[in-house]
């Protein structure tokens, strides 16, 4: 695999794994109370999965120009990583709004 492939996964994998990172501080700083880190939290979240997203898209248009980059499980472990973080993001999302009814805000 070359470095700028390697580049694009390890860019999904990290970003992914920031975004569930912080997905996971908006739930904590929910159950405290504290709803504006938690929103602070989420909106870092977003930000990590359009980064995530960025390098996905790098690796499919690279594919769509004939040019496919070679399926690992490395690869396969970014991919892993995106869709949870996306789910847990949207779980993250409905548990703060959760907790905010709860409190009865």
């Amino acid at each position: 695999m070359d470095e700028k492939n390697l580049q694009m996964i390890m860019g999904l994998i990290m970003h992914s794994g920031d975004a569930k990172s912080y997905a996971m501080e908006a739930i904590q700083a929910a159950k405290t109370n504290d709803f504006a880190a938690a929103e602070v939290s989420l909106n870092e979240a977003k930000e990590s999965l359009i980064k995530a997203h960025q390098s996905q898209t790098e690796m499919l248009t690279k594919e769509a120009q004939g040019d496919p980059i070679e399926v690992t499980l490395l690869t396969v472990h970014s991919q892993d990583h995106l869709m949870t973080s996306i789910s847990f993001t949207d779980l993250a999302k409905e548990m703060v709004d959760l907790y905010k009814v709860i409190n009865g805000r």
